[in-house]
């Protein structure tokens, strides 16, 4: 029996409630509307008309997926951030709201910065936060920086696909290793690092652990590996008063501004996201 578009979003939304599933309600939508290939409105529109069977069927193996544990971002490709819509594939982080807390103080540090400030987005995953600062600020220019190539290719067809590309480059840069020449005189270096305890990891929840990469999760034993790098190795590629602004962990906050204290940065600052955990800290370069 065919069954309408209503009927399959409110089994649907109950399977996911089944399973745990807290925003249930808004994944049953964004599943049909990609599986349908409509959007929210003609979504809504469509509530009472009956579907296909291969809508169905196409819905059922969207849905099992979700069910095993695979979040909704790479089911469906793509996901929002500050109004951004980006490409997110396996090789990369899903944009998550605490770093908007960031990808914000970034825009400011670099409205402040004024005309042609130059912005490093540094281990930039799909180039959420440089990407927000590009939109916000249009007289800076900004560089996407990655080590992994595949998650470079990601943030390059973001740029693309933002229409941004008149104020990104990107470049292939180890977060851990100093600076290639090429990459020098930032007003502003922002850093989402992988900062993840390794021993950790196993004990994250199955949708991250199983399916984001692994490559920038793991900060090292204490988590802290990539800030203390950065902090030391990047000052090279600093203009004088340049703020390095890091996202943090949730108890890393303390450590994070320790690390900064001792390695010469001044004018330190720590930031809290929406929930009131410290999410962002920043010094500037003495």
């Amino acid at each position: 029996m065919l069954k309408t578009y209503n009927t399959l979003y409110l089994d649907t939304r109950q399977k996911l409630r089944l399973a745990g599933v807290e925003a249930a309600q808004l994944e049953a939508r964004e599943l049909i509307c990609f599986a349908s290939g409509k959007g929210k409105d003609e979504f809504f529109a469509s509530l009472q008309l009956y579907a296909t069977p291969e809508l169905e069927a196409r819905l059922n193996g969207l849905l099992q997926r979700r069910l095993n544990g695979e979040p909704l971002a790479y089911i469906l490709g793509e996901w929002d951030f500050m109004g951004l819509n980006l490409m997110v594939t396996p090789d990369t982080l899903i944009p998550r709201s605490d770093t908007e807390t960031v990808a914000q103080r970034a825009i400011e540090l670099a409205a402040h910065a004024g005309d042609h400030a130059r912005v490093l987005d540094l281990c930039c995953g799909t180039g959420c936060i440089g990407l927000a600062v590009a939109q916000h600020c249009k007289n800076c220019r900004v560089v996407l920086a990655d080590v992994n190539q595949d998650t470079l290719d990601v943030a390059r067809k973001n740029t693309l696909r933002t229409g941004l590309s008149g104020q990104i480059t990107t470049f292939a840069a180890d977060a851990l290793q100093p600076p290639p020449r090429l990459i020098w005189d930032f007003n502003l270096i922002v850093c989402n690092p992988p900062y993840i305890r390794s021993g950790d990891i196993a004990g994250l929840d199955a949708s991250v652990r199983d399916y984001e990469p692994y490559l920038a999760l793991d900060g090292g034993a204490d988590g802290l590996d990539f800030y203390r790098s950065v902090a030391q190795q990047w000052k090279g590629a600093m203009r004088s008063a340049c703020v390095l602004l890091f996202e943090v962990g949730y108890d890393q906050a303390e450590d994070v501004a320790a690390i900064l204290a001792a390695s010469g940065y001044h004018n330190i600052q720590k930031h809290p996201d929406w929930n009131g955990v410290l999410r962002a800290v920043e010094g500037t370069l003495s």
